[in-house]
């Protein structure tokens, strides 16, 4: 008996997940746990299995379909088994999916100054209905664009704002410029690029940059290194780092929270999420009740979790739910960058690289290890002076961090 293979839920926040691969062609054989396809959410990637043993009898998606959570995707059964009743029902289903946003452009109010685009936008109106989003019907309305020449890169080929955008800026063929290749944003990238354009479009971000003298942190970094209590030895300045912006945001409640419709959420446990760079792009884990954890134990849970982002086994709910963001770039040399929100999050921080720094000490100047720090923070939720103050308090605890952990640690 044909058994129907659904798309699995990769946690209870993911809605839907993007075939990446097929591993098996139809008509070909499969053993139960055999891995038929891989697929990617907007965090991570993943392996779907057969849950039976026989043939694959059809593919119900190709690759780069973004597929409801439970959803069919494939059918297994036996060998020239009879699965018309099968593939009528997913039709049916794919039928209804595939109902869009039809917008007539007769709508469209014509433009009394420009004539040239005005009678473009005319034409269209006499002889095309097209897909399109409300964001990208507004924007082709407010730059005069018309819907008939964009392509549409939503689903089923629906016009979205990113494509006006992209049509707005294209003002050069690739040709004129030579030899090319075209790779188009898929998968986690494709994510990551609306997420950060939505981001900077639906938020006022402003930068500021410090730093703070890095002696002691890196003097601890040492002293966790030669510990005799192993649990230590491992702990990193990163860990560190975090450690200290957990007790900075404990006295600065309002960049642990999140802007949503013009109301600030403010969060009483501190859940710390931190950028992770991996082959498949940019991760961003989140350590849960960060406020509870003493440093071992954050240091144990960042490396657990940034392991598994690395290796491809990160659960998507360990990716959600950050109430405040830290961004490393300090090992790559970088001394100061800016840092896009991940929205809801107020506010974000990049670490910068460590480098010497003349201090006047003792009436003389010595040379002194500082690092870098970027904080960006959304002006509508906050302003600049306690963003600076925020800033300060943080240079006070990376100062005096040994002030921070109790004797008893080592």
């Amino acid at each position: 008996m044909a058994t129907e293979i659904l798309m699995p839920r990769q946690g209870q926040s993911v809605e839907s997940c993007i075939i990446i691969n097929w591993n098996v062609n139809e008509g070909e054989p499969v053993n139960e746990g055999d891995t038929l396809c891989e697929v990617e959410t907007d965090k991570a990637s993943f392996e779907v299995e057969s849950t039976v043993s026989g043939t694959l009898l059809s593919v119900l998606y190709p690759v780069d379909a973004d597929v409801e959570v439970l959803k069919p995707i494939a059918i297994v059964g036996d060998e020239g088994e009879d699965i018309s009743s099968y593939l009528s029902k997913d039709d049916d289903a794919q039928s209804d999916e595939k109902k869009i946003d039809i917008i007539p452009l007769t709508t469209h109010k014509e433009s009394s100054g420009d004539t040239t685009d005005s009678n473009v936008l005319k034409n269209d109106q006499m002889a095309y209905t097209i897909g399109a989003s409300p964001r990208a019907k507004k924007l082709a309305l407010e730059k005069n664009v018309s819907l008939n020449r964009v392509s549409g890169s939503g689903p089923d080929g629906r016009i979205i704002a990113r494509d006006i955008i992209s049509n707005e800026q294209a003002s050069l063929p690739p040709e004129i410029l030579g030899a090319y290749e075209s790779i188009p944003a898929k998968g986690i990238r494709k994510i990551v690029s609306d997420r950060m354009l939505d981001s900077l479009q639906l938020s006022a971000q402003l930068t500021l940059n410090a730093s703070a003298e890095a002696t002691k942190i890196l003097g601890l970094r040492k002293i966790c290194k030669k510990s005799i209590n192993k649990k230590f030895n491992s702990v990193s300045v990163n860990d560190i780092l975090l450690f200290c912006v957990v007790h900075t945001l404990k006295e600065f409640s309002d960049f642990n929270a999140h802007w949503i419709e013009e109301k600030l959420f403010r969060f009483e446990d501190i859940h710390i999420g931190f950028a992770v760079d991996t082959p498949k792009g940019l991760m961003v884990p989140v350590i849960r009740n960060a406020n509870q954890l003493n440093l071992d134990a954050l240091s144990e849970k960042a490396k657990t979790l940034a392991s598994s982002c690395l290796d491809g086994s990160i659960n998507p709910d360990d990716l959600t739910g950050a109430t405040f963001t830290v961004t490393n770039l300090g090992s790559m040399g970088i001394e100061s960058f800016t840092p896009v929100l991940n929205l809801p999050e107020v506010a974000i921080l990049g670490i910068c690289s460590i480098n010497p720094k003349p201090v006047m000490q003792n009436e003389k100047v010595e040379f002194v290890p500082h690092m870098g720090l970027s904080l960006t923070f959304n002006h509508c939720a906050l302003d600049g002076a306690p963003a600076a103050r925020f800033l300060s308090a943080l240079k006070k605890n990376i100062f005096s961090v040994d002030t921070l952990l109790t004797s008893s640690i080592f």
